[in-house]
């Protein structure tokens, strides 16, 4: 499996000076270097900054966003999120969907339920489809007890525990992606060897 873009999910209410911000910045930099493409939600906060830190190194920035109304508390597109390519969506949860599907693999940050609303839906997901799945990154020392109270309370099967990797450094981000990206290849060879009419 080539992995070829990665969503940025996180916090929309972070700003520059930020650690959150900061780590963000450095975490899309180092993707884009790689050349893969950084998507996000085309807001700002966490957006943002993994929009400027893809720009920083000459990368690419696709944004994904659509203009509510009625809607209380959400940002829609930040003016300052200068992506190359904006897509706009009719609803939330199309959106939603779309930053999924745009995605080959998800780097999570810290942030709200909106956050929460994303990772849920992309480890379910990952589930379903495992084994030619969308993994994820976990940024933050902060996910170990989460998903350690996760584990001891909900019913999780094994193969939820396989798709997603944290990552405490910006530096780790890619040779994680890497291995993703080989560990994938590996397991639809094998499947392909043993499924030879499969296609």
């Amino acid at each position: 499996m080539e992995i070829k873009n990665v969503t940025f999910l996180g916090y929309s209410g972070c700003h520059p000076g930020e650690e959150l911000y900061q780590n963000a910045f450095d975490a899309a930099a180092c993707v884009a270097k790689e050349g893969y493409v950084v998507v996000n939600g085309g807001g700002p906060g966490v957006m943002r900054a993994s929009t400027e830190g893809a720009k920083s190194v000459g990368g690419q920035a696709i944004g994904i966003t659509f203009y509510p109304k009625d809607m209380t508390f959400f940002e829609g597109h930040d003016p300052g999120n200068n992506v190359d390519e904006l897509i706009e969506t009719n609803s939330y949860l199309e959106r939603t969907l779309k930053l999924l599907d745009y995605g080959d693999i998800f780097v999570v940050f810290n942030g709200g339920t909106g956050t929460i609303s994303e990772f849920g839906m992309a480890w379910g997901l990952a589930r379903l489809y495992f084994g030619h799945h969308k993994p994820l990154i976990l940024f933050g020392g902060f996910w170990y007890p989460i998903i350690e109270e996760i584990a001891q309370h909900m019913k999780l099967r094994q193969e939820e525990l396989e798709v997603y990797k944290i990552i405490t450094e910006v530096d780790h981000i890619v040779p994680a992606i890497k291995e993703f990206e080989d560990k994938l290849s590996e397991t639809q060879h094998n499947h392909q060897e043993e499924n030879p009419f499969t296609t």
